[in-house]
């Protein structure tokens, strides 16, 4: 069974005072490409959470988000007691040895000077965190089984375009004999308007039709294009992730497509091998795709 690399998951943690949402998408990559927004309250285990995400999705280009909806934020401010004591001893001193004495809103002067609120970041809570990997964990199987269900569209239309090449390659022999014969008598053909009938050597002009034609023999493209679509369905049914080498494989069958048409020389082959490597491309397209 194949995966495709386009996928969507998603989990919530509820948590007491917070709401943890986890997000991930991803597309093709020629290799695992993650790009992550995580919220800084959890961004010391951002390693952790990518090894999570390498071990099951592999490769793609991957978008994680983990963003928190809290009552509280992710900050606190709290009121700095000591550093506001100070200022107040120093004011309280300075209006005494100036006669003010009956100055009584320090604080209102206090407040606005440096570090009298300090804001400190909230510190992780490891059993909070358990939690929100659980989450992780969620929103990484449902891209999984996201990607399981587009793999069996994938698969279902690959299956269906190697048929199809299959089938036209099938009815190729049929138009074989008749290119054949088309090749003898252009030959024949033209050398009689040039030397004459009656001055052709019939025996060295068999040898040299046989030594042409098996130039133009194609059996041995037929059987590996043959060999080469069983491979590809075979790779589709055992490989874990196939994506790679199906692409390969794909190169291979080109190959031989292309070398059909080289040697074709008659209009109804051409038209078969025209309609394969049609299809070859579309398989190509969808192989971008596939992990």
């Amino acid at each position: 069974m194949i995966q495709s690399m386009t996928g969507y998951g998603k989990a919530v943690c509820e948590l007491p005072n917070k709401k943890v949402t986890i997000e991930i998408k991803s597309l093709n990559s020629k290799q695992l490409d993650l790009n992550s927004r995580i919220a800084s309250l959890y961004r010391e285990k951002e390693l952790e959470v990518r090894s999570s995400i390498a071990a099951k999705l592999f490769r793609g280009k991957i978008d994680l988000s983990i963003y928190i909806e809290s009552q509280t934020g992710e900050k606190v401010a709290q009121i700095n007691k000591q550093v506001i004591e100070n200022y107040y001893e120093q004011l309280k001193e300075i209006a005494d040895a100036i006669g003010q004495t009956d100055r009584t809103d320090f604080l209102r002067i206090i407040m606005p000077l440096p570090e009298t609120v300090k804001v400190e970041q909230q510190q992780l809570d490891e059993a909070e965190w358990k939690q929100v990997a659980q989450a992780i964990d969620t929103a990484l199987n449902n891209i999984v089984a996201f990607r399981i269900q587009e793999g069996k569209a994938l698969e279902a239309d690959l299956r269906q375009r190697i048929a199809l090449i299959e089938g036209y390659s099938l009815e190729v022999p049929q138009y074989e004999q008749a290119r054949i014969d088309k090749i003898r008598n252009k030959i024949q053909s033209q050398l009689d308007e040039l030397v004459g009938k009656n001055n052709i050597d019939e025996n060295r002009l068999e040898q040299e039709l046989i030594f042409y034609i098996e130039k133009l023999d194609i059996n041995e493209e037929k059987v590996r294009l043959k060999n080469h679509l069983k491979y590809f369905i075979e790779t589709i049914e055992n490989e874990e992730q196939p994506g790679k080498k199906l692409g390969f494989i794909a190169q291979e069958i080109g190959r031989e497509i292309n070398t059909l048409g080289s040697k074709a020389n008659e209009a109804n082959m051409q038209k078969l091998v025209i309609k394969m490597k049609d299809e070859l491309e579309k398989i190509k397209e969808q192989i971008l795709n596939v992990l």
